[in-house]
């Protein structure tokens, strides 16, 4: 998720194990579709038997008549994918559109492009992807030069840039495997630079495998810790070996493995209990060194989203010693900040906007702690520390500000952003006399910045050749109100010179949930779409961390109706004022945006044409025991229990599709290494779907034995996948 994450004896009704027959494809005859100059000749969907399975909760009864696609594996599972897998590439080869999407996304993807970089002495540490490469490698640069410096938009930017002409590629996906969907992350660095972790992630999983990398042999070490969830890795600071924090359905775990040594014998360090309290798989556990190598600094983090944080420490300068306390038994949120000995922290403490505390460690309440940057009205959003000053990034109706501040919490100075954008916090280390942000729009690609803590200045380190020219876009923000009478605010962004008509086609796309802001960030897809002459637009619906915790509260639970209503209602003023009208009107969502969706079509299909589904939670009855379900019921509580249920039910997607009903075009996007939000979602659905709707637009389902719900895909695939999505959503709101 852009994210992240009770007895069964309710379900009453025993357990059916059912003998299916494989899906049949119907012999209906074949329909025409003409959507935007596409003529396109589809039949009706592959036939896929209803086996009734009945539960019972609280006294109500109800039916899920595919249940047996849960099993992915099965036969009759497998060879309902295979029909639907043909009957999508049947569509999507008539969609006449797809070639020149597929070209313009080839253009956008296909560029050189970089991760903000580690330093670490003259050297800096990132990733980076040529153009016409499929997967980005890992690199170090040295030294910081004028030379080869490219022009920059920003005026307050000066332009000068890392010498990427000596560059050196130090680790290459290409090299560990012949799968183009083999990708590498850089995880971590050592302080003296000479060792690197890294990442390596099959497809679209969200395990991954983690590799060590000599930077003076040029060579990997020989042990690795094998695919799985990991929280954090971090070297120890004489480089003896590594803390890393695993997940696990029984709790994450802190272990200790020491170089040159079997991965049996590592250390338990930390998990399982603390202080008598039992530590479970709803309490996700990370583990990180300081700057400095003096403590190991242990955060817990109390479910998906985190209600309740707790931090611990352990002095490494005095082996074997116990676990010490910043803080412990709060219900509020701490993000820990370590300089020069002090401790810090960010906070929604007593302040649902956040602030900055100067911790006092031991277990002393947070009330006798001293306040460094107080609450403000607009929302915290993160905080760092480099060159031994405050970096605090806020969201001003959702656009990016950063103030700097002493360590004494003195107001210093701020950094500068051209027009309507994103900004990344500035990443460094804490004594570090420079650091590194991004900035970018939906209407400009991402520019790494480096920023000179010491005299303000700024200048290009990495700026994407991208064929996309920003002069020739327009990107606003517009407020309007929700169903309560809630003030929403929405970017919007187009061509210049769209008409306002009614006329052009729209692509809307939202989230609401689990605290996360969703800012105007840069994608290819956002931007092939308004290329091709569509409106785009973003609303930021309650749920998210836009306007701080009381933002976040107003879409959980039994509020997460309000998300789906404050989307409704941005649907409707676009309408209103003309963008589009509800036959141009295309909407898009992934994971808890999948939701999102689902929701959409279930309740108001009356105001889009076309609905992308990607990777969606849509069983909410069921989802919690699945993949990691289990975690978000500290977002959407769960069916198991007697007063989640009712508001659950209401809203669940699958339990509300209503045979009969004329709904919009549909694809479900899913793939099997989807590891966090399990496919079988969209299978259900679509199945569903397909035998319930009867205003003849197709229902398909996109699903790929590749892709999944994190990044790590090949250029190549990513550049199929979106072209397939932007060929369905602009046919199905073309003419009719």
């Amino acid at each position: 998720m852009r994210t992240q994450r009770i007895a069964l004896a309710v379900f009453l009704a025993p357990a059916l194990i059912p003998l299916l027959m494989a899906a049949q494809t119907s012999q209906e005859p074949v329909r025409d579709a003409i959507r935007g100059g596409d003529h396109i000749h589809l039949p009706s969907p592959p036939a896929a038997d209803a086996v009734p399975v009945v539960d019972t909760y609280f006294g109500t009864k109800i039916t899920d008549n595919y249940r047996w696609l849960e099993d992915a594996k099965s036969a009759e599972t497998r060879d309902f994918l295979d029909k639907q897998i043909a009957y999508t590439d049947r569509y999507l080869k008539q969609a006449r559109v797809r070639p020149e999407f597929a070209e313009n996304l080839d253009a956008l993807v296909h560029v050189t492009s970089w991760t903000t970089p580690i330093q670490r002495g003259d050297s800096y540490f990132f990733t980076k992807r040529l153009s016409g490469e499929e997967q980005a490698s890992i690199f170090i640069g040295h030294g910081w030069t004028a030379s080869n410096a490219p022009k920059s938009s920003t005026k307050t930017a000066k332009q000068t840039n890392a010498d990427l002409g000596k560059d050196i590629r130090l680790i290459d996906p290409a090299s560990l495997s012949r799968d183009p969907n083999t990708s590498v992350s850089l995880l971590e660095v050592s302080q003296d630079g000479n060792l690197i972790i890294y990442g390596v992630r099959q497809g679209g999983a969200d395990e991954e495998e983690v590799h060590f990398f000599n930077v003076k042999t040029r060579k990997s070490m020989e042990e690795s810790l094998p695919a799985e969830r990991y929280n954090s890795v971090d070297f120890a600071p004489d480089l003896s070996g590594v803390y890393y924090a695993r997940f696990t359905h029984k709790g994450s775990l802190v272990y200790f493995h020491k170089f040159g040594t079997r991965l049996s014998s590592d250390a338990l360090l930390f998990g399982r209990e603390f202080r008598g309290e039992p530590l479970a798989e709803m309490d996700l556990i990370s583990a990180k060194v300081t700057d400095d190598g003096h403590y190991l600094v242990v955060t817990i983090s109390r479910g998906v989203p985190a209600k309740r944080v707790d931090i611990v420490y352990r002095d490494l300068k005095k082996p074997g010693s116990p676990f010490d306390l910043l803080i412990w038994g709060t219900d509020s949120r701490f993000a820990p900040l370590y300089a020069n000995g002090d401790w810090y922290v960010r906070t929604d403490y007593k302040a649902p906007n956040g602030r900055i505390l100067r911790a006092i460690p031991g277990g002393v309440a947070p009330d006798a702690w001293e306040t460094i940057v107080p609450e403000g009205t607009d929302v915290l959003d993160s905080a760092n520390i480099v060159g031994n000053k405050l970096f605090i990034h806020r969201l001003k109706d959702v656009k990016s500000e950063t103030t700097i501040y002493t360590l004494q919490g003195k107001a210093v100075g701020s950094i500068q952003y051209d027009g309507i954008g994103d900004a990344s916090g500035l990443s460094g280390s804490t004594k570090d006399r420079y650091g590194f942000y991004s900035f970018q729009s939906f209407i400009r690609p991402p520019t790494i910045y480096r920023y000179d803590t010491a005299t303000g200045k700024q200048e290009i380190f990495a700026q994407p050749k991208t064929p996309f020219d920003s002069s020739e876009y327009e990107l606003k923000q517009v407020f309007y109100k929700s169903k309560d009478g809630t003030r929403i605010p929405m970017f919007v962004a187009g061509k210049k010179g769209l008409k306002t008509d009614g006329s052009e086609r729209l692509l809307m796309t939202g989230y609401g949930g689990f605290n996360l802001s969703e800012t105007p960030d840069w994608n290819p897809l956002w931007a092939a779409w308004m290329a091709q002459g569509g409106w785009f637009a973003l609303p930021n619906l309650r749920g998210g961390g836009e306007y701080g915790e009381a933002w976040h509260e107003q879409g959980m639970f039994a509020k997460k109706q309000n998300v789906f209503d404050d989307f409704y209602a941005a649907a409707e003023y676009l309408i209103a004022n003309h963008y589009t009208s509800a036959a141009h009107f295309a909407i898009s969502g992934r994971s808890n945006g999948g939701l999102l969706m689902g929701a959409a079509m279930t309740q108001r299909p009356d105001l889009f044409g076309a609905i992308w589904c990607g990777y969606p939670l849509l069983d909410m009855l069921r989802y919690q025991s699945f993949e990691l379900g289990r975690l978000w019921t500290a977002e959407y509580g769960s069916a198991e229990n007697e007063k989640d249920f009712p508001y659950i039910r209401k809203y669940s997607p699958y339990q509300n599709v209503k045979p009969g009903t004329a709904y919009p075009a549909i694809m479900f996007f899913t793939g099997d290494s989807d590891t966090r939000v399990d496919p079988l979602h969209a299978r259900k659905m679509a199945a569903l779907m397909q035998s319930s709707s009867t205003g003849g637009r197709p229902v398909l389902l996109h699903y790929s034995l590749k892709s999944g719900h994190s990044a790590g895909v090949s250029a190549a695939q990513l550049i199929d996948d979106y072209a397939d999505q932007l060929a369905f959503l602009w046919t199905e709101t073309g003419p009719r």
